[in-house]
């Protein structure tokens, strides 16, 4: 599968760099945590937890490439807008989105469109797309 980019970068920019998540995390870890940060090694609670992820991460890293280049994953970010979707309809192909980080489908694409050109989507990470776009791909999101 080649990734598709025709996004004009006015577009490019309204894309999130980050995604919020919530952790517990037990009274005594975030004790630790906390005094970390009132010893100045961090400069709050969010820059421990992401050193400690990226840290993890960067430990993993073979395991992590491996299994991106087994599973054929497109690693980062993947946009497909209307057109893009179109080119491939017209094509008469179905694309399987695989990506790990962030795939997004632009308010553009029609939930018949997106049904019409999606096969499966399979994304470690996050996937951005309107309510209906999900809920015309429900069956093929994995």
């Amino acid at each position: 599968m080649t990734p598709i980019s025709s996004t004009p970068p006015a577009l490019r920019s309204k894309v999130p760099d980050s995604e919020k998540i919530t952790i517990n995390l037990g009274y005594v870890d975030l004790g630790h945590i906390d005094l970390l940060v009132s010893e100045g090694f961090y400069a709050n609670r969010t820059d421990f937890i992401r050193t400690a992820i990226r840290n993890q991460l960067s430990t993993q890293n073979e395991a992590v490439r491996q299994v991106v280049a087994r599973k054929m994953l497109v690693l980062g970010l993947q946009r497909f807008g209307r057109t893009d979707l179109e080119t491939v309809q017209a094509a008469g192909q179905q694309l399987e989105i695989r990506v790990l980080g962030l795939a997004s489908i632009e308010d553009d694409v029609t939930p018949e469109l997106a049904q019409a050109t999606i096969a499966s989507v399979t994304v470690l990470g996050a996937f951005h797309a309107s309510a209906a776009v999900k809920a015309a791909l429900a069956g093929r999101i994995g």
